[in-house]
């Protein structure tokens, strides 16, 4: 067991997380970054490091793994304190402070205030309604690293905005890419629909996948409609499930925060209803909330910035310009 002792606390190493670890060094803190996994950037790194993300100001267009990229090495400016692989599982807030963090290992992190931004919290895929024996074996959930699906036939089984990602990420390398979705209308945004169609990807609707074949590896699939009952057997090297996943927030929904489903809810100023304990990004929600990353960073400047009557009392929450002499 050990005790780590900062001025704040962030719970989340994703892109939020790492903003705020950056506002915090920026207000001239020390900062603790606690994430379970083991290494930084959330489910950008987990699932989507080669996804282009488009609604970060000031880039046309970047790649997940490179936004996480320069994230960190924003907030490692000021140095923080990466607490990783260790989920946080217990929280004492008494009045007056501090916040305190136990983790599985053991280890106490304790801080003047806390930033929540641990997004959905632990999560697992939805299975594919047939061939989930095929996990390992050809049948994938993401996409992590999209030359290993050079050359191969893929099946993409969903229709929301990941099925479609992947799809156009995987079409100039890959073999063949063949969409399956289990109705007419897909959940993903229209433009990326009418992309893949103008680039030739095939979307099979109102299908769905009804068995996977194969010996040691995936070969084939089998696909139905749902309108007509007529049957095709797609090639396949690799079958993507983009079903979505089930989040669980974990220990947290022990913690006594009030909570809306699986949200943290917040205030204006993105305190929590515990003394000393904010949130920001996915995991946070207020009226009028819009989960998008951009967002997400100004929630979290917002929860370190108002931290700081509790962290440093001589401060005051507007931080300054950083466009001016630094902290």
């Amino acid at each position: 067991m050990s005790t780590v002792d900062v001025d704040l606390s962030v719970v989340g190493a994703g892109p939020t997380g790492l903003y705020a670890a950056y506002y915090s060094g920026f207000r001239g803190w020390s900062t603790a970054v606690v994430d379970a996994l083991p290494e930084v950037g959330g489910q950008i790194t987990a699932m989507y490091p080669e996804k282009d993300i488009f609604d970060v100001a000031g880039f046309p267009t970047v790649r997940g793994r490179v936004l996480v990229e320069e994230l960190k090495k924003q907030a490692d400016q000021f140095s923080p304190t990466y607490v990783l692989g260790d989920q946080a599982m217990s929280i004492d807030t008494p009045e007056g402070g501090p916040v305190a963090l136990t983790l599985a290992s053991g280890t106490v992190v304790r801080a003047k205030a806390a930033v929540i931004t641990g997004g959905i919290g632990s999560f697992k895929p939805r299975p594919l309604p047939a061939g989930g024996e095929w996990e390992g074996r050809g049948l994938v959930f993401f996409i992590p690293q999209p030359d290993e699906h050079a050359g191969k036939d893929v099946v993409i089984v969903g229709g929301g905005d990941s099925a479609l990602d992947w799809a156009h990420m995987l079409h100039p390398i890959a073999k063949s890419v063949t969409v399956v979705h289990r109705r007419d209308q897909f959940r993903a945004h229209a433009s990326m629909v009418d992309n893949a169609r103008a680039l030739g990807i095939e979307l099979l609707t109102p299908c769905e996948v009804t068995a996977v074949r194969g010996d040691d590896w995936v070969s084939e699939v089998e696909v139905t409609s749902k309108t007509d009952g007529a049957i095709r057997v797609l090639p396949a090297d690799t079958v993507v499930a983009a079903l979505g996943f089930i989040a669980n927030i974990g220990p947290m929904a022990e913690w006594g925060l009030d909570l809306e489903k699986r949200h943290i809810a917040v205030s204006t100023s993105m305190a929590t209803n515990l003394p000393g304990v904010f949130a920001a990004g996915d995991i946070a929600v207020y009226p009028g909330k819009v989960p998008l990353i951009s967002i997400a960073f100004g929630e979290a400047a917002l929860a370190v910035n108002n931290a700081a009557p509790i962290v440093s009392p001589e401060l005051g929450v507007f931080p300054g310009h950083s466009s001016g002499e630094s902290n």
